[in-house]
């Protein structure tokens, strides 16, 4: 598998969408992103390429919407996408296997279900046949390189040092769901911080764990600052390093008690 994409005229990184389309639309605008006439994609006038950080649906309102977006925008050459967790978990949805679909996962199967009743069977499976075949064919990581050189890791939930570059079960495991060390009674992954053994020289963009801002500690940045449970959708101009947020709509997953919801939203 090829992890190697240049850094050319520029890469936007787009943290956890989760379904806000509202949201992506609108930062893509600001981005300076062009509706593209042939499809559901957009692109960018001056070069510059969108990549995003995995786990594209479930939770919020409009998975199918961000994920026609997204196809199309890696289809043009205009994007590119990395795995997630939900990702992950869609995919095996999608292959018939027995997944829960819980914790924002039923919403996706709900927009499914009425994305159905409108257009029908046969145009419903050729939908699921493609979606399936994008997210199963989406890499772990991505290392964005300028003339050869590296420069950074694009990542859904983190990295080893060793691993980049690699891909073996195990490495996908650690990109999907990060250092986790068993789940605490409350049902909550118990995670270990993996940014503190991150030792050259790479940038790393990662989300999944959302975090209040996205500030940059041990040359890696986390870039979820969780739009889905009403924080914002965050955008990182690279090489530019500037960053920009987009404010959530609303809080769409439910959960009122998250630490991000609190942060927000008071």
């Amino acid at each position: 598998m090829n992890f190697y994409i240049a850094l050319d005229k520029g890469i936007d990184v787009v943290g956890d969408i989760h379904g806000c389309f509202d949201e992506l639309v609108e930062g893509l605008v600001k981005l300076g992103y062009k509706k593209n006439e042939m499809n559901e994609g957009y692109y960018h006038p001056e070069g510059r390429k969108l990549l995003f950080l995995g786990d594209m649906m479930s939770r919020g309102p409009l998975s199918l919407k961000v994920m026609r977006l997204t196809m199309d925008m890696v289809k043009e050459n205009q994007a590119y996408a990395i795995d997630g967790n939900h990702n992950w978990k869609v995919a095996r949805y999608l292959m018939g296997k027995k997944v829960q679909m819980k914790h924002g996962d039923d919403r996706f199967v709900k927009e499914l279900a009425e994305y159905e009743k409108e257009h029908g069977k046969q145009k419903t499976e050729s939908f699921i046949e493609e979606m399936k075949e994008f997210l199963l064919a989406c890499p772990s990581h991505y290392i964005i390189t300028d003339q050869g050189k590296k420069l950074a890791v694009a990542v859904h939930a983190g990295i080893r040092d060793s691993d980049i570059g690699l891909d073996k079960p195990a490495i996908r495991e650690f990109t999907r769901y990060g250092d986790v060390a068993g789940m605490a009674e409350n049902g909550k992954p118990i995670r270990r911080d993996w940014t503190l053994h991150h030792k050259n020289e790479l940038l790393i963009f990662w989300g999944h764990d959302p975090k209040p801002e996205p500030k940059l500690i041990n040359n890696t940045i986390n870039l979820d600052q969780g739009c889905v449970f009403g924080g914002r959708l965050t955008f990182f101009r690279y090489p530019e390093q500037e960053i920009i947020q987009i404010d959530a709509k609303e809080n769409y997953s439910g959960e009122t008690d998250h630490a991000i919801t609190k942060y927000f939203r008071g």
